[in-house]
């Protein structure tokens, strides 16, 4: 086992200079925001999706455009807005008069990285066009199933401060997104740097760092590196923890949490700590892993009480307990 263990880490540290080339790209163009930029990376190399709440001009969109630059692949923006239709992302049949046949109009969806903008804008009827495309890698036009191109990663968008004209997100659509990442502002010095380079009038170029299947090779890896059992059981701890405080010693969350987070908040936290490790140039998981992805991956799994929302209490104030308070193997 320790051999075995040892060769993953040898090929994790291989991979991650490629990983570090695409980081170092992006930073070509971004300023700061290296928290979201490696949950980006940590998304695509877990092949799951994630949901970024921000304000406006916070450089979601660049990010994302600039990960899809590295990457020799399709980037598709959607702009989600109160009249979009399901067929506006998966596509339609249009019949053509000349030949007297259907043909497929494939729609936006069909790239490698989509942007859907201010998700939280469209009616509930697209959000679960784009859920079925997420979920099953596949979407149905008029009856024919068309398989998506690999990798597909989603990263959808919300504006947290603006509610008019929205439809929030049903909890099994949150639950489907692996991550929710807190876009925030940058740094006073980090603004000043943002200001020099974007005012220089110079061209910025994005060298492709990898190809689709370097990326898909990658997220297979991801599942060889080794996890313990011990640290199974800590993230059991955690997910239960969230259902159950007061069997964990948390008897002041007792009466806030309305319900914990689900089974797939588990799986993911295994997954997403792997892919942690393999950015750590590690074959094997540790607790620390796991304790950097935790709050991104329960925040929007756990639903509050109104007695919460009362005392303006959040889900990352409950998870900061929690991850402190649960002992680590």
């Amino acid at each position: 086992m320790d051999n075995e263990i040892k060769e993953l880490s040898e090929n994790a540290k291989i991979l991650n200079v490629k990983l570090e080339e695409i980081e170092n790209e992006i930073r070509k163009v971004i300023v700061g925001q290296d928290y979201v930029i490696n949950r980006l990376l940590l998304g695509l190399l877990c092949n799951a999706h994630i949901l970024l709440e921000g304000l406006p001009g916070l450089a979601k969109t660049t990010m994302v455009h600039t990960l899809a630059s590295t990457i020799h692949s399709k980037f598709m923006r959607i702009q989600f807005t109160p009249d979009l239709l399901p067929a506006d992302i998966t596509g339609t049949k249009i019949y053509n008069q000349k030949t007297a046949k259907f043909t497929t109009n494939k729609g936006p969806i069909f790239g490698n990285f989509i942007l859907a903008d201010e998700i939280n804008r469209a009616p509930p009827k697209v959000q679960s066009a784009l859920l079925e495309a997420m979920q099953e890698r596949q979407v149905t036009i008029a009856g024919d199933t068309l398989k998506l191109p690999e990798p597909f990663f989603v990263l959808a968008t919300q504006n947290p401060i603006e509610t008019e004209g929205t439809y929030p997100l049903p909890e099994a659509q949150v639950d489907r997104f692996m991550f929710k990442v807190i876009v925030g502002y940058p740094s006073k010095d980090e603004e000043i740097r943002m200001m020099t380079r974007m005012t220089s009038g110079e061209e910025i170029k994005i060298e492709t760092i990898v190809q689709p299947k370097e990326i898909m090779d990658m997220q297979k890896f991801v599942h060889k590196i080794y996890v313990d059992d011990s640290i199974k059981g800590y993230v059991a701890d955690l997910v239960f923890a969230t259902r159950t405080p007061d069997e964990y010693g948390f008897d002041d969350l007792d009466g806030l949490i309305l319900y914990g987070a689900s089974p797939r908040a588990s799986i993911y936290l295994i997954t997403a700590g792997k892919a942690n490790a393999l950015m750590s140039g590690r074959g094997y998981v540790v607790p620390d892993d796991i304790k950097e992805v935790a709050y991104d991956v329960l925040r929007h799994r756990i639903l509050l009480t109104y007695e919460a929302e009362a005392e303006e209490v959040t889900s990352d104030d409950l998870l900061k307990k929690i991850v402190e308070g649960i002992e680590v193997p």
